[in-house]
């Protein structure tokens, strides 16, 4: 297997670009400036790129269109009274990277009952979810709450966190014994 298409098999596995510790190991390297060299002749090869910050991005690796992955974003759409339509490429669009800038602390929940249709959360939709190390009233959360998990507004009264629903034919939970925060919700995904 090629260089190109180890790299490519990893990005495609991982949803992103090894580091060269990763590139080491993956290309079978003893140390980190033949993983340089390698990276350098893919650079001039045209197979991958460094953004401003020196990391690498897939440019027109085997199997990936040429330059960014993703759909394109051809302008923008009246949601109110119609507009003439005008189309231009104004981007190139990937959900990956739009939807899930820190991949470490995200993950994906797929949404089950009705509390949050208030807020534009049905049954089946996925919500993308990140663990953060604080959290702010109003958000939406992933919570713990006397060891049930829910979705809801993160609200406080009186010095003390209780969670809102997204619907008024359920009523707030104010936590008896346990209360734990685990992530908020970043984005809401659905397919029609």
């Amino acid at each position: 297997m090629q260089q190109e298409e180890k790299v490519l098999a990893f990005y495609r596995r991982k949803r992103r670009m090894p580091s060269y510790s990763e590139l080491m190991h993956l290309l079978g390297y003893r140390s980190k400036s033949a993983v340089h060299y390698a990276v350098e002749k893919l650079v001039r090869a045209g197979a991958l790129e460094k953004d401003a910050r020196g990391r690498l991005i897939p440019k027109n690796l085997a199997g990936l269109p040429a330059g960014k992955a993703g759909a394109p974003l051809l302008g923008i759409v009246e949601a109110g009274f119609p507009s003439p339509a005008e189309e231009e490429l104004l981007d190139v669009m990937d959900f990956d990277e739009y939807l899930v800038p820190n991949k470490e602390s995200t993950y994906i929940l797929k949404v089950k009952g009705d509390s949050m249709v208030e807020a534009g959360i049905h049954p089946g939709d996925m919500v993308v979810v990140e663990r953060r190390a604080q959290y702010k009233q109003g958000q939406i959360v992933i919570a713990s709450v006397d060891g049930e998990y829910t979705m809801k507004y993160l609200r406080k009264k009186d010095g003390k966190y209780y969670l809102e629903p997204a619907n008024s034919a359920y009523k707030p939970i104010y936590p008896r014994e346990s209360f734990r925060v685990e992530a908020v919700v970043t984005a809401v995904v659905r397919k029609y």
